[in-house]
């Protein structure tokens, strides 16, 4: 990890740049830039969160990691801009969570068919099938961005994103910030900064506890990366 005197050193370096009285160029943004990469990959948490990916390991999580998923440049990556996912795959965490604030960075790409991902949270594994059951916050054109769908359950989109907002933040094919609070039966989802649903579960008897987990859909030659995952819980 970088240490603080590294990079207030860094910093007073390029402060000093002006003095000399030519332009900043970009040989003299490179070292801050290059700090602020490694903070962010440094583990580096925000008050109260902890990580669930260490950067290197599939440790806590279980899934396809044989053939779907796995680890490049510090992030989760799942799916194939070659060949086509056969059906929808999800690397579910070991634990369970109830109420928290859930952060993740994620990209998606692709090139044919059905190019969506998404996150679960509140979810179980469906005894010996590839499937999961429970919320998910969707990925994916035309107006998936954002929205709340129940997976294998009620199978219907329970809360849609406004798509004339989500456009205006979204990052398509680069890496964008989902944040996903779940505090008792209400459910938000902000992309970017910007809040997409605002949904309150009616029925009682549905599960608030469960398993978080990343999804790629079936159906495409897409790929979707994830990582800084890390999780506050909330009491």
């Amino acid at each position: 990890m970088r240490s603080p005197q590294r990079i207030v050193c860094a910093a007073a370096a390029l402060l000093a740049v002006p003095l000399t009285g030519r332009a900043l160029t970009p040989d003299d943004l490179q070292p801050v830039a290059a700090l602020a990469t490694s903070a962010a990959r440094s583990g580096t948490l925000e008050p109260g969160f902890e990580a669930l990916f260490d950067d290197t390991s599939f440790a806590g999580w279980d899934g396809d990691t044989a053939r779907t998923w796995r680890i490049v440049d510090n992030a989760i990556v799942g799916g194939s801009l070659d060949e086509t996912v056969p059906h929808n795959e999800f690397l579910a965490t070991t634990r369970e969570f109830g109420d928290f604030v859930l952060k993740v960075q994620f990209k998606l790409l692709g090139t044919e068919g059905l190019i969506n991902a998404g996150v679960q949270v509140r979810s179980q594994r469906v005894p010996g099938h590839h499937e999961m059951v429970g919320y998910q916050l969707d990925l994916g054109d035309p107006a998936w961005w954002g929205s709340l769908y129940d997976e294998s359950r009620r199978n219907r989109v329970l809360a849609q994103s406004d798509m004339a907002v989500v456009s205006r933040v979204l990052r398509r094919g680069d890496w964008n910030d989902y944040e996903i609070r779940c505090d008792g039966r209400r459910i938000v989802a902000v992309i970017n900064g910007a809040q997409t649903i605002d949904y309150t579960e009616p029925d009682a008897a549905m599960p608030q506890r469960g398993r978080m987990a990343l999804q790629v859909h079936g159906g495409g030659k897409a790929q979707v990366w994830y990582r800084q995952i890390r999780v506050r819980p909330l009491p």
